[in-house]
């Protein structure tokens, strides 16, 4: 239903807040005087939502109900149609080809029903040797080893402690640094211990004898304010062995392909003397630091990202070490993320997920004296520097990105759309609670990875996940989205940041009390509608290409230059503009078509350092056309005189 707008001038100029209905200051604004004329409805958009269904799952068998599959020694999960550990990461099957296509070094099952017996594998370990599989894709296997002979050999003395530390030490216990600012708070509440500090020099040194508890003290032993999350953590492994896939597809660690590669030398002696039973593909490590990172941002959603940046992290050090190889450890990031999943969705950690997050969200307010899931969310990020080193996100992003896939090449199909597996979206479930778990979904399909790369293209989608910029909300806007916050809630609930740049032909609808920032560069065509809450334009371009309509709740100008809408902007009687204004044009509206006005209020307000002086005046909104008038009015601190004109407002400083 069209609405119609006409206003009388009248010009005021009151204190602090002024209550100014069509006043003209010396504008030339026909429309004003005129009997009226149509305001725009809110954009319309594609009228239809994005989905993300699964994978057929009479074909393509569920990782989060088959998980109890990854076992070895079982003729009945020998195979990789019957092993959901080994089908997951089944994508290295374009790269090697084993020399038996069973679960079998160094294993052996007895007949179970319809299955055969399993004997051991004649593989000996050894590159190259009769027994040995088969290099399918020479390029992408030569780029995997020369990667790591490339990295051991320019490895520096600090990279080459970090690796011998994520060697030694607990998984669990490494990873929980990326707590950064909470890291203290965490180790102490879990009471998580280590014995490893340090090299320790000595090659007599018993390897892995980390006498510490890596997770820390569980519920059950006695540790009542986090036990529960100890045991989250400890339950996100249930399932995961990575033995299954090492002991099927039996392809060797990169120091035994090439000498060249230069292993760090406090670990020579952790090389195993039975290479038969010590296959490189995959990277348990990486699968262990995978998951117990996904388990700590799930609990912690404040420091999701930078969690993973911190698991991603321990499996680039594998590399660094010499132990393993990239695709060694893509293979263990895939594995470890879908056990994870299986664990949250649909294992053991489902019927206590909510509680493990519900105490480490009370238990490290109380240790850092937060008062509230935000103020505990500023904590998280109040340190810069050595404290944190993942406190610069577009580092950690790059990095987070550059180990999804070593800088291989696309030698597959690159024309595959993305799928997300059943059950992905828990990942998601504390980092973007205010979602649907269909709309998650959505957002992990908008974010995943191109297809094409080497072992990422499994069935279900595992492969192609970025969990990193699903964590910053939509890749593109597909379809229509409606984004419904209740600050009431707290914690992201109130108020988040999307900073991917989202493209798509779909809308955005705003509605709710929290508040909704948008900060990339965005190119979504379909349109934004501001229904209740705040909608924070952090960018020039955050929304996108399409009108902007703003019904009720407040739009919220707060980017380092002007923002910039490339369509229409209306506002109703109900909604509310607010400009944070600064140096460099930083707040100010400009909309390259038509602005209507059909009442409505005006917030402004002056970032530090910029203090205009009574006198200047100063342009607040440019387009091609201005229709209307603001209902009110407000510069805290001022008396302000506005001048309407047919293409922008104007603001006078009297006092």
């Amino acid at each position: 239903m069209m609405s119609r707008f006409a206003l009388r001038p009248l010009c005021l100029a009151l204190s602090t807040t002024l209550l100014l209905s069509a006043c003209g200051g010396g504008g030339s604004n026909g429309d004003d005087t005129a009997p009226g004329y149509t305001v725009p409805d809110a954009p319309t958009g594609l009228g239809k939502t994005d989905t993300a269904p699964v994978a057929d799952e009479s074909t393509v068998l569920p990782f989060v109900d088959n998980a109890f599959t990854n076992q070895r020694g079982d003729a009945r999960y020998a195979t990789l149609s019957t092993n959901a550990g080994v089908r997951v990461v089944g994508g290295f099957l374009s790269v090697w080809k084993p020399t038996t296509a069973l679960v079998d070094a160094g294993v052996t099952a007895a007949a179970s029903g319809s299955f055969p017996a399993v004997a051991t594998s004649t593989w000996s370990g050894i590159p190259g040797d009769a027994t040995d599989g088969t290099v399918l894709d020479a390029t992408a296997h030569g780029a995997n080893i020369q990667y790591v002979i490339d990295a051991t050999t320019r490895r520096t003395a600090a990279q080459e402690l970090a690796a011998y530390l994520d060697d030694r030490r607990g998984k669990a216990y490494s990873v929980s640094d990326g707590m950064g600012p909470l890291t203290a708070a965490w180790r102490s509440a879990a009471q998580q211990v280590t014995s490893i500090t340090a090299i320790a020099g000595d090659a007599t040194t018993v390897l892995y004898n980390d006498s510490g508890n890596n997770t820390g003290v569980a519920s059950a032993a006695g540790n009542t304010s986090f036990g529960v999350v100890v045991d989250f953590v400890n339950g996100i492994g249930e399932n995961g062995s990575t033995e299954p896939a090492k002991r099927f597809f039996k392809y060797a660690r990169p120091w035994r392909w090439s000498s060249s590669v230069k292993v760090v030398p406090a670990l020579e002696p952790a090389k195993s003397t039975t290479p038969t039973t010590d296959g490189g593909f995959i990277s348990g490590h990486s699968a262990e630091a995978t998951r117990d990172a996904v388990a700590m941002a799930y609990v912690v959603p404040q420091r999701f990202q930078e969690m993973l940046a911190r698991g991603a992290e321990l499996g680039e050090n594998r590399i660094l070490a010499g132990m393993h190889s990239p695709l060694d450890v893509i293979g263990g990031r895939v594995h470890g993320q879908a056990v994870a999943a299986a664990a949250i969705a649909t294992g053991a950690d489902s019927k206590i997920r909510a509680a493990a997050y519900a105490q480490a969200q009370t238990a490290l307010m109380a240790a850092t004296g937060a008062s509230s899931a935000a103020e505990l969310n500023a904590f998280a990020h109040s340190q810069v520097g050595s404290s944190d080193r993942f406190a610069d996100r577009a580092a950690a992003k790059a990095d987070y990105l550059r180990r999804l896939t070593y800088g291989f090449a696309q030698t597959g199909d690159k024309t595959r759309a993305a799928v997300v597996p059943k059950g992905a979206e828990v990942l998601l479930e504390t980092r973007l609670p205010y979602l649907s778990a269909e709309q998650r979904r959505v957002v992990l399909k908008t974010t995943a990875l191109p297809s094409g790369y080497p072992v990422l293209d499994d069935a279900e989608g595992w492969g192609r996940l970025n969990l990193f910029d699903a964590a910053d909300g939509y890749g593109a806007f597909n379809g229509d989205v409606s984004v419904a916050m209740d600050a009431s809630l707290g914690g992201f609930n109130a108020s988040d940041s999307w900073n991917n740049t989202i493209g798509g032909a779909g809308k955005l609808s705003k509605s709710g009390t929290g508040t909704l920032a948008l900060s990339g560069s965005n190119r979504y065509s379909g349109g934004t509608a501001v229904q209740a809450g705040v909608l924070r334009a952090d960018s020039a371009l955050a929304l996108g290409s399409g009108d902007v309509h703003v019904s009720g709740g407040s739009l919220v100008s707060n980017g380092s230059t002007a923002l910039h809408l490339l369509g229409a902007y209306t506002q109703l009687g109900g909604g509310t503009l607010q400009l944070n204004l600064g140096a460099a044009d930083a707040g100010r509206l400009v909309v390259d078509r038509t602005v209507t006005l059909d009442g409505g209020t005006l917030t402004l307000q002056f970032r530090s350092g910029f203090a205009p002086v009574v006198g200047d005046t100063i342009r607040v909104i440019s387009a091609s056309k201005l229709r209307g008038r603001f209902t009110t009015i407000t510069l805290p601190g001022h008396t302000v005189t506005p001048t309407y004109t047919d293409t922008g407002l104007s603001l006078h400083i009297d006092a």
